[in-house]
């Protein structure tokens, strides 16, 4: 029999009949787990503790002990891009270019632009007073939040367990990551990272299950960066409530691509052929679904197909045998895509290339034309290697179906035409948009990164990343303003210099 716990599953034996050994081993062995997870939950709590009486010596920590600290985990990084790559290709087999580029570069990029940038990030910004407040001096003070929880997902461990923690570290923070259990070996690799140059006062891994992100989410953090799905963003969201702790939430969602008659086709072609089969599909920015003008349909979708075949192999033989091609994380994941391909098929959708699976969660790159907008594959995140594309005629037919849906993280726009372009950017919302590219905006970090609404909460990278842990302070001080001319009591003099002020501002 299995019990559900708030601390993780357990199992318990039961004698069919009177058998008490048995009812004794199975108690035995529940106290034995709760023992051992509550054991657990005392380290978790002893080292946050840590991190709190820390965190207030990191308030007045200058821009050199927060440089010093980039360097090594720039370094830290550098030393061990081996063993990532190693580890990345036991958890899913992504090929060591796909965890170079998309992975150590994307962090190496941030670390980078928050060394070069961060004495100027943690300037005060002085602000004008106004007339009013004449006499006064303003300014906003970046401080840090003080202990700052990231809990990162599988898909792209080292870029989202490491990215959030140099904008935690430049804004002066302590850190806890709680990796994912899904990618254990990667997970294992962020924790030996960490542990090789930090303390655990300043930054810690916990890694397990649900039970470690459940007992994490009970204390009082000052700011949570959660990357995963919307489902959990709203658990993480609850938990941080509770506390009044401040959180930035990077969540997903079904993000479109719409391609219209003036896109160049070869182009668009090659790059969602890249941009959707990166990591297998499984990443959070991924085109979701294709909208093509119909006029042009035929001819993307054979441009598909002839750039998959010279990317990923003509053949499933060869597209299974491919180093280049990433695995789906796990079974779970790869019988939920298997469903919905099989779904979408006996709704009426034609496979134009792919559909196949095979063993070790293969799922070919795999087209849908004629999809059935009820269809399963059209109402949830696909993450994974499958393109819906749908044909269109009316544009604003389009817009009206992605406003009904929750906003995405994205919205891609391949086109020549300027109008075409901003009329649909001027019509919809979404975290991002790239116009005849997609993807890339990842890694642009003078722009900030992030959903809104159901795609996310706050943005993230560079500048947005440091502001999102930091508290931007207020802080006033009076020298000569002449404020008090304006105080009780209120005789016809100070009447009259009231009225005279809200004159002069209106």
């Amino acid at each position: 029999m299995i019990l559900e716990y708030p601390f993780g599953r357990f199992f318990c034996l039961y004698a069919a009949s009177t058998g008490s050994s048995f009812q004794l081993v199975g108690t035995v062995m529940m106290l034995e787990s709760m023992e051992q997870t509550n054991e657990y939950n005392l380290g978790i709590r002893a080292v946050f503790r840590k991190q709190k009486t820390h965190a207030l010596k990191l308030r007045y920590s200058t821009c050199e002990d927060r440089l010093a600290k980039l360097k090594k985990l720039k370094q830290a990084i550098l030393d061990n891009r081996q063993e990532m790559c190693e580890a990345a290709y036991a958890d899913f087999r992504k090929t060591p270019a796909e965890v170079e580029f998309a992975e150590i570069f994307a962090v190496l990029s941030q670390l980078n632009t928050a060394i070069s940038r961060l004495r100027k990030w943690m300037k005060p910004r002085h602000v004008s007073s106004g007339l009013v407040l004449l006499g006064t001096k303003g300014h906003i003070r970046y401080e840090p939040k003080g202990t700052a929880l990231i809990i990162s997902p599988w898909n792209y461990p080292f870029t989202i367990s490491f990215g959030p923690l140099v904008s935690a570290i430049a804004a002066g923070n302590t850190a806890i990551i709680k990796p994912s259990e899904m990618t254990p070996h990667m997970s294992s690799m962020i924790r030996r990272i960490i542990e090789s140059i930090f303390d655990e006062e300043e930054v810690a891994v916990f890694e397990g299950g649900i039970e470690t992100s459940t007992a994490l989410l009970e204390l009082p953090f000052d700011h949570i960066f959660f990357t995963g799905s919307t489902m959990v963003g709203k658990i993480v969201m609850t938990a941080a409530a509770k506390n009044l702790s401040s959180v930035t939430l990077e969540l997903g969602g079904k993000s479109p691509t719409i391609i219209d008659k003036t896109a160049d086709i070869k182009k668009t072609a090659r790059n969602l052929a890249w941009s959707k089969f990166l990591n297998n599909g499984q990443t959070c920015i991924s085109p979701d679904h294709v909208y093509v003008h119909e006029d042009i349909i035929d001819e993307f979708c054979a441009a598909m197909e002839e750039r998959v075949q010279r990317v990923y192999g003509k053949t499933i033989a060869d597209q299974s045998v491919n180093p280049d091609y990433c695995r789906i994380v796990n079974q779970n994941h790869f019988e939920r895509l298997s469903a919905l391909i099989d779904d979408a098929v006996q709704g009426g959708a034609e496979v134009v290339f792919g559909g196949e699976t095979g063993p070790d969660h293969f799922i070919a790159p795999t087209l849908l034309r004629n999809v059935d907008h009820n269809s399963a594959i059209m109402q949830q995140e696909i993450f994974g290697p499958v393109m819906p594309v749908c044909p269109y005629t009316d544009i604003d037919r389009v817009i009206a179906e992605i406003n009904s849906r929750p906003k995405p993280l994205a919205l891609y726009i391949f086109s020549g035409d300027k109008q075409f372009i901003k009329h649909v950017i001027s019509r919809t919302s979404a975290g991002g948009t790239c116009i005849n590219t997609s993807i890339v905006q990842f890694a642009q970090d003078n722009l900030p990164f992030g959903g809104v609404n159901d795609s996310g909460i706050g943005k993230a990278h560079g500048e947005f990343g440091f502001q999102a842990f930091s508290n931007e302070r207020a802080v006033l001080h009076d020298q000569f303003s002449m404020g008090h001319m304006l105080y009780p009591p209120y005789t016809p003099k100070v009447r009259k210099l009231i009225r005279a002020v809200m004159r002069f501002h209106s």
